[in-house]
């Protein structure tokens, strides 16, 4: 099948009071985006944009989601278009979509720009802080025309947000490696959203300096960094296996202090306001390290590494 050369956009007229106002939005590559009416049928190419869409109460006007695409439940039963990284452009066109919604870092431009070229409204997204879960949040209702469930739920995780800022925020640092995979050893660096939640928590990036978003790094990194906490994702809700390997060096801090900790992935790594739940979690971990720290020398101050 060939891609057709340019998809109807004619859909059902919004349900929301705004539905015959056009929209104009820029998006987090600069983009602007003017669209006629609100979007009545989204197409996501990201699991994460797809559980902000829904979080939005967009979640009806989703017609087609990438692999992976999760939660909430519902989105599971969504037409698939391949995954972020091979984006299958004949099945998002035969959706007939109104806008894409894509994910900056993760999709790739020459896909983008095929869809683009058919006519197809794309906006971009690409959160790199906790307030930018919030601020997705609110463009996503505007995109649909779900502007007040959408209000709501950015305030709700703003709320949340504070919440745990003013309990941990002010904690004696703790200086952190988090990492996303053993083999290539994967790290992130301060300007990831990841590098936001350790920083929520009082945490240090023992990575931060790198000048790549997920900078692939050597053991012997890691070692001289001597983090006193290491946090590990992986690729699914069980603790990774690779995690213990760092057991075979008994002088790394985070090893001999009993430091090695799990969060899964899809709470953590996934920019939703699911990753405050990660984030709670995190916070718990680093505040075990200092109540570790405490009793092994109650007078003793945090680690300068």
């Amino acid at each position: 099948m060939s891609l057709m050369s340019a998809p109807a956009l004619t859909h059902a007229s919004a349900s929301t009071a705004s539905a015959d106002s056009a929209i104009e939005i820029t998006d987090d590559a600069g983009n602007h985006l003017r669209l006629e009416r609100p979007a009545q049928r989204i197409v996501s190419l990201a699991p994460h944009v797809t559980e902000l869409l829904f979080a939005a109460g967009a979640g009806a006007q989703v017609v087609g989601v990438v692999a992976y695409s999760d939660f909430p439940p519902e989105a599971t039963a969504l037409p698939q278009v391949g995954g972020y990284s091979k984006v299958d452009l004949e099945a998002v066109a035969a959706l007939r979509p109104d806008l894409v919604v894509a994910w900056r870092s993760g999709n790739r431009n020459a896909h983008l720009d095929r869809l683009r070229a058919l006519g197809i409204p794309v906006f971009l997204n690409e959160p790199r802080s906790l307030d930018d879960v919030a601020r997705s949040l609110e463009q996503f209702g505007t995109l649909a025309g779900t502007s007040a469930p959408a209000a709501a739920a950015a305030a709700r995780f703003r709320a949340r947000h504070a919440s745990l800022s003013a309990r941990y925020q002010e904690r004696a640092p703790v200086s952190t490696f988090y990492q996303i995979w053993d083999r290539p050893l994967m790290t992130i660096n301060d300007e990831h959203l990841i590098a936001d939640v350790i920083r929520l928590c009082g945490g240090r990036n023992v990575f931060g300096t790198l000048g790549t978003l997920s900078p692939t790094i050597g053991v012997e990194a890691v070692l001289a960094a001597n983090p006193e906490a290491i946090v590990a994702s992986g690729m699914g809700a069980a603790r990774p296996e690779w995690l213990d390997q760092w057991k075979r060096w008994p002088d790394l801090a985070a090893n001999a202090h009993g430091n090695l900790f799990f969060i899964p992935p899809d709470i953590v790594q996934r920019h939703t306001p699911r990753i405050l739940d990660g984030a709670s979690q995190l916070c718990e971990q680093l505040e075990s390290v200092r109540a570790r720290r405490a009793e092994r020398s109650p007078a003793a101050p945090a680690p300068k590494n």
